[in-house]
């Protein structure tokens, strides 16, 4: 991963702690695949995917988690959720990140986004 994609985790991880998540891994890494984070609240264990792209891109951030990439995240999650006992209902997210200049100009939280 470039550095330009882990400061964009770290900007996703804090605007989830801003409403009120708790990170338990940035960059989980299976066989599988990786995560970007796994957060929690009181009623959810989140896995996050986390995808940026300029304001003059042709596409949203969220088109570019394909259904490859989406079975990748839920058989390593599939692994984690075996490795790491919790009763939270699993869900899986996106945040989109908008950037302008390198700039944040727009995060979006997609709660359930597939």
């Amino acid at each position: 991963m470039n550095n330009k994609g882990k400061l964009w985790e770290i900007e996703a991880a804090n605007y989830l702690r801003k409403k009120k998540y708790k990170l338990l891994f940035a960059n989980y890494h299976s066989r599988f695949g990786e995560i970007d984070l796994i957060v929690c609240n009181k009623k959810y264990i989140c896995f996050v995917e986390v995808k940026q792209r300029d304001s003059n891109s042709i596409a949203q951030p969220r088109e570019f988690v394909t259904a490859q990439k989406q079975r990748r995240i839920i058989s390593t999650a599939q692994l984690y959720l075996s490795q790491n006992q919790t009763n939270l209902q699993p869900r899986f997210d996106v945040i989109e990140i908008i950037t302008k200049d390198n700039k944040i100009i727009s995060a979006k939280h997609l709660e359930n986004a597939f």
